[in-house]
């Protein structure tokens, strides 16, 4: 064979692996069973059919096209299946892609690639599987970074050893080919350089999948400390809101343990109820009649403190009860708007809560007050503003962002001396429809902007 066609058939073959490769890397299937840490028998099996399936083909199309060498890379693939999936995966998967050249009357290629493979395998087991992942294709790098690297502490270095491993296999089957050209086929040349070229080409080819597949396995990775990182935001907020709940309630009672004692034990009893609920393990969304309920026990004890002053009425659509909202949404808004709106009044005032499903598939919640609003320098007549720097405020509006993004609006109309509206408005999830794929959903665009865009910067009543 002339040096020109074997130098364009070992580019072609580094073209294949990376084709094969790549489109393997498309398929979500296969990116489930490659980065699965333990696997079946019967998800080995799929991962192999997977892997041997297209380079079965190539092998047939090098026995049949004349000169089309390069298809065949199943030396290769035989050794990638060792070092990721074990000896006996590899055996199985090495024996179907000898078959089509069995077929050809290459009966050599069967016991070789058994042999690879148990080599190949036995590397793998006794190898970390980050030091297999990161096996790099530029070998003039590993070359390089291994020689820096024992210049200064001589050690063992896996990745070059596996270069050497591949390296010395393929020298073998090129040796083998030249003596018996008819029962097995491999690159074989006279000239020393292109015979180094072909046994040197292996190891890329080698490399150049596990490159590949490593940036899935990498970015898999990333998605999982992403949705980690969120749940544990999640946390921290839940977290946030009940301390500062349960110190304002405190001091409540505080107020009334020596004036009214019996008032005092009846809120201690409903605040051990709320406190209850709080200790459970909470989901980050409930559905609309839970948040309800929770709702009622607190404003049981503000009208306890209140009396008469407080009234509370609901405006609530049947529909929406089902509707899975965030945990503890409206405890923080009715708060503020006791404290801040109802409170500094004399003759108190009354607490609206709203809800309905908007035409265009939205869930609408309002909390109405008409106490005394905002003051003229912080909010003019009809000024729609946006939560601040308020703890309860803020973190309601930082929740609806993290687990809603762009889908959710937090609103603020106040006028001074008629009272403050709230609206919040979040897409629609049924109760048992998934409201964490909603959360799943928002992961990238929270980890894009985690940290800036939670933070408001207009201003609203403190909470």
């Amino acid at each position: 064979m002339s040096t020109t066609l074997i130098l364009i058939t070992l580019l072609v073959e580094l073209g294949v692996a990376a084709a094969v490769s790549s489109s393997l890397a498309r398929s979500k299937t296969f990116r489930d069973l490659l980065l699965l840490s333990h696997r079946t028998v019967r998800q080995t099996s799929a991962l192999v059919a997977l892997i041997c399936g297209p380079l079965m083909l190539g092998v047939w199309i090098r026995v049949r096209v004349p000169n089309f060498l390069a298809a065949d890379i199943s030396f290769e693939a035989t050794i990638l299946l060792g070092i990721l999936l074990g000896p006996l995966a590899a055996m199985a998967g090495g024996a179907a892609l000898a078959l089509p050249a069995v077929l050809h009357g290459e009966f050599w290629a069967l016991p070789v690639n058994l042999a690879v493979a148990g080599l190949a395998g036995a590397f793998g087991r006794v190898t970390a599987t980050e030091d297999v992942w990161s096996f790099s294709p530029l070998i003039d790098l590993s070359v390089y970074r291994w020689v820096t690297r024992n210049l200064k502490r001589p050690q063992l270095d896996r990745q070059i050893l596996l270069l050497m491993l591949i390296t010395a296999m393929s020298f073998g089957m090129s040796q083998l080919s030249r003596v018996s050209p008819r029962r097995l086929f491999d690159l074989h040349s006279e000239i020393w350089w292109v015979e180094l070229a072909i046994c040197l080409c292996s190891p890329v080819v080698v490399g150049i999948p596990l490159k590949i597949w490593n940036q899935i396995r990498i970015e898999r990775k990333l998605e999982e400390q992403s949705r980690l990182l969120l749940e544990a935001r999640l946390d921290a907020l839940q977290r946030q809101i009940n301390p500062h709940f349960l110190f304002n309630t405190l001091n409540s009672i505080t107020s009334l343990v020596r004036s009214q004692p019996e008032l005092a034990r009846e809120m201690i009893v409903k605040l051990a109820n709320i406190l209850r609920v709080l200790l459970k393990d909470r989901e980050a969304f409930v559905p609309f009649e839970e948040e309800l309920a929770f709702t009622d026990d607190y404003l049981d004890i503000e009208q306890v403190r209140f009396g008469d002053k407080l009234r509370v009425v609901k405006e609530i659509a049947p529909e929406t009860l089902q509707i899975v909202v965030p945990s503890m949404l409206l405890q923080p808004l009715i708060e503020n708007s006791i404290k801040h709106g109802l409170e500094p009044r004399i003759e108190g005032g009354t607490v609206t809560l709203r809800s309905r499903v908007q035409a265009e598939g939205t869930l609408l919640i309002e909390v109405e007050d008409d106490g005394v609003g905002m003051a003229p320098d912080r909010a003019s007549a009809g000024e729609i503003v946006r939560p601040g720097t308020g703890i309860g405020m803020r973190n309601v509006r930082e929740r609806m962002q993290v687990l809603y993004g762009a889908a959710a609006e937090v609103t603020i109309e106040s006028r001074p001396g008629r009272g403050t509206k709230v609206a919040l408005s979040m897409p629609v999830v049924e109760r048992g429809g998934g409201g964490w794929e909603i959360m799943r959903d928002a992961v990238e665009e929270v980890v894009r902007g985690l940290a800036g865009s939670s933070r408001g910067t207009g201003t609203h009543r403190a909470s």
